[in-house]
């Protein structure tokens, strides 16, 4: 088992030289190279940083307004038919736009549920089983310059509602 801890601690600084190494010897100017990577990291980040905005500002609106409550309320007839705990509806619908503030959700459950309550259970498996669907739309297809995008949205959803309906089975 020690051994994992050593290889786990020095693969990044390994696969580092190993990097370095290959350019040295493929004489590449290896400063020049990096700059390039990171002057378009820096593109990217401006490209997407419009988008990440509009959606952290979007969940704290959905939060803070009180509109979460009204969907939530809305939506628990039909949590009521499919035996979802309608104290998991609001983390199901956070989660579809950010992955941080459905974890502080989380941590709320956690508080009044426990963690190792039916509740707290099924909630940490939600978490794993699904996706930032709104979130991971919007920086890839902007990233990607992608403008039709179809059926990615239902098809997300329906993957999303599966991730769901499968986290109730194995809890």
């Amino acid at each position: 088992m020690r051994f994992l801890y050593y290889l786990s601690d020095g693969i990044i600084p390994f696969i580092f030289i190993i990097i370095v190494g290959y350019g040295l010897l493929n004489k590449i100017n290896i400063f020049d190279v990096f700059i390039e990577g990171a002057v378009d990291g820096f593109k990217t980040v401006y490209k997407i940083l419009p988008t990440l905005i509009g959606l952290m500002v979007m969940v704290g609106i959905l939060r803070v307004s009180g509109c979460l409550d009204y969907l939530v309320a809305f939506m628990k007839p039909v949590s009521r038919i499919t035996g979802f705990p309608s104290e998991l509806l609001p983390l199901v619908v956070v989660k579809m736009f950010s992955s941080s503030a459905a974890t502080s959700l989380l941590i709320d459950i956690y508080k009044q549920a426990g963690p190792d309550s039916y509740l707290g259970t099924l909630a940490s498996v939600i978490m794993s089983c699904s996706e930032t669907i709104f979130y991971t739309m919007s920086i890839y297809f902007v990233t990607a310059k992608v403008t039709k995008t179809r059926y990615t949205l239902i098809g997300a959803l329906i993957a999303g509602a599966a991730g769901i309906a499968a986290s109730m089975i194995i809890v």
